[in-house]
């Protein structure tokens, strides 16, 4: 079902409160057309296949957040929504049905606006517990290092071990 294969790349630096990554944020444009509800469930279980878990349903938050300790995919299911990527000084940019957003550790990500109906499915490497930290919590000691030091993960969430996605642009 993986309609398109060539992502977006979005780079992000450091600005001194989200450290965003090395990695850029992929984009992979109209993965599926399927119903939101099949949507969902396929994005959801494609996504455990090749081992990112933890899965949830809903949306992005409406403030700017990062997770220090795990990478994160975010598959839309349903709805349209402008999101705004690497921090207040990085870039908005419109999501919709049967896009895939793959977050490297660290990249700060909010939800600037949306359809009413807007929904994700999110997930996390091996199942990842991740944590939250928001852009007003102050910067968490030596995060810099903590992002740079969240392993690759195994298998890109669309593609698993092919030369694919993440694993091709994450090296």
């Amino acid at each position: 079902m993986l309609m398109n294969r060539i992502p977006e790349i979005y780079h992000f630096t450091d600005d001194g409160i989200i450290p965003n990554s090395r990695h850029p944020v992929l984009v992979f444009r109209q993965v599926f057309n399927l119903d939101p509800d099949l949507g969902a469930d396929w994005l959801e279980g494609h996504f455990a296949e090749n081992g990112w878990t933890n899965a949830f349903r809903w949306r992005v938050y409406d403030y700017h957040h990062y997770h220090s300790n795990t990478h994160e995919v975010l598959g839309v299911y349903a709805g349209n929504a402008s999101l705004q990527l690497g921090g207040e000084h990085g870039q908005q940019l419109q999501v919709g049905i049967g896009d895939v957003v793959i977050l490297p550790a660290g990249t700060g990500h909010k939800s600037v606006s949306h359809s009413k109906d807007f929904a994700i499915v999110g997930a996390y490497p091996d199942g990842k517990e991740p944590d939250l930290i928001r852009l007003e919590d102050e910067r968490p000691k030596d995060v810099r290092e903590k992002v740079d030091t969240v392993p690759l993960p195994e298998n890109d969430p669309l593609s698993g071990k092919s030369s694919e996605g993440l694993l091709n642009f994450w090296k």
